[in-house]
């Protein structure tokens, strides 16, 4: 009779789990407006040719953890579960298991990321990482720099958070106030010794204290060093212990983790009875990446877009102008310079395009001319037509020789206009689109 050793199966426990948001995108209307029937998933838009989704993927990856929980609408759950299965994508990161849920929202009416992360909280078993589906790190800044502050700050006195914020300096060139105001710097208050987060301000005490902010003695006594700034911004990329779950449990009334529970947290890590109540050693650690690192940026609102998309041909490693997607046709005589094409594209016989982005499928006629402009997918420009600082809704169709400026156009103003009617358009705003980006996008 042989024997045979039975040998026991070791189970991996992963050390991280990387949860990804991908939420509407509010603050990038029209260009996620839906395009017909089918929603324009912003995960899904394109920078420099590449979907968003792609930039965060990456950046886990290269920071070998393995594990991705990837939620989203449900109603984008088709197309970015035919993006992540394709076979671009499914090479592109072969070492990543992606376990892609849905959340039952409207862009209406849609849930802050403290109610997200209490309804998924039985997938994520252990310490895990939240970042959004938009930020675009610099090299400079691998996701390994905010990992490593974990881990050392919790052989020492055990952080249950480490947050990232970034320096940004703001395109030189300015868009219209039409496309929404670019995203402002949040006043903090840290130590710089220790790398600790001391304080956030969010709505309620920016409205109590108007230009002021209230500090307490304690804290103020524990760390005298403390620095304040209001030229970081938060890039939503928090690594946490498995215990933000739990007190996200406890309190209930907290939306949004920026704007409710970090500074509730704040408070808790210098006040010892609040730590006593809740049986819990509380430190945020803080890691700070300046403009001067590397372009870094979050992708929620239409300035930021623009931006992230022209900062391809302004790095010193690329030598082109532009980025010009497969399968893209340009005529002759035409002239693009600056600007982001995607693939499927026509551009007719004496185009002009300067520092635009334009989506697949997009049709520009023949003698048109576009500067500072953003198409969603499938955008037809007559022929002749001038658009200057406009953005467009998937589908979206311009006359021939319509001029246009500063506006965001979206299908429902197009297709309200008489068809005999010349001109009507160019007194469109698109108001009504200005919606807040919605919490899930953190």
């Amino acid at each position: 009779m042989m024997n045979f050793d039975v040998i026991p199966v070791e189970v991996v426990t992963r050390e991280f789990v990387a949860v990804i948001l991908a939420g509407f995108g509010n603050d990038l209307l029209p260009l996620t407006g839906d395009h017909g029937e089918e929603p324009c998933a912003k995960a899904l838009l394109t920078i420099s040719n590449k979907p968003m989704l792609d930039y965060p993927l990456s950046w886990v990856e290269q920071s070998g953890i393995k594990d991705v929980l990837l939620i989203c609408p449900s109603s984008h759950r088709p197309a970015i579960s035919h993006y992540i299965h394709s076979q671009s994508s499914s090479a592109s990161f072969s070492s990543v298991h992606i376990d892609l849920q849905t959340f039952d929202e409207s862009q209406e009416l849609s849930a802050g990321t403290c109610s997200v992360l209490r309804h998924f909280a039985n997938r994520i078993k252990g310490d895990f990482i939240l970042l959004p589906c938009d930020f675009i790190p610099s090299p400079s800044l691998p996701l390994s720099k905010l990992l490593n502050k974990f881990r050392t700050d919790s052989m020492l006195d055990g952080p249950i958070v480490t947050t990232c914020w970034y320096e940004h300096k703001s395109d030189k060139q300015t868009t219209p106030d039409e496309w929404g105001s670019p995203a402002q710097p949040t006043p903090i208050v840290w130590d710089h010794l220790s790398g600790t987060l001391l304080y956030v301000d969010n709505p309620e005490e920016a409205d109590k204290n108007n230009d002021e902010l209230e500090l307490r003695m304690t804290l103020l006594s524990r760390y005298p060093q403390a620095k304040l700034t209001s030229r970081l911004l938060d890039s939503h990329v928090y690594v946490c212990k498995r215990g933000v779950l739990d007190l996200l449990a406890q309190k209930t009334r907290f939306d949004s983790l920026r704007e409710d529970f970090f500074p509730w947290l704040c408070k808790v890590q210098y006040q010892s009875t609040k730590q006593t109540k809740y049986a819990t050693s509380v430190r945020i650690g803080i890691v700070i990446h300046r403009a001067d690192e590397g372009f870094t940026v979050r992708v929620n609102n239409l300035p930021a877009y623009l931006e992230a998309n022209r900062h391809v041909y302004e790095t010193p490693q690329f030598v082109v102008d532009n980025s010009i997607g497969d399968f893209t046709r340009v005529e002759e005589k035409s002239m693009i310079k600056k600007s982001t094409i995607g693939k499927h594209c026509v551009i007719g016989k004496m185009v002009k395009i300067v520092g635009c982005v334009l989506l697949d499928h997009c049709v520009i006629s023949d003698g048109a001319k576009l500067d500072g402009c953003i198409l969603g997918n499938s955008t037809i420009v007559g022929s002749k037509a001038e658009l200057i600082r406009c953005v467009t809704q998937a589908g979206y169709e311009v006359k021939e020789n319509e001029s246009l400026r500063n506006e965001k156009l979206d299908i429902s103003d197009w297709a309200a206009q008489p068809e005999d009617s010349e001109g009507d358009m160019e007194g469109s705003t698109g108001e009504g689109e200005s919606d807040e980006s919605d919490e899930s996008d953190d």
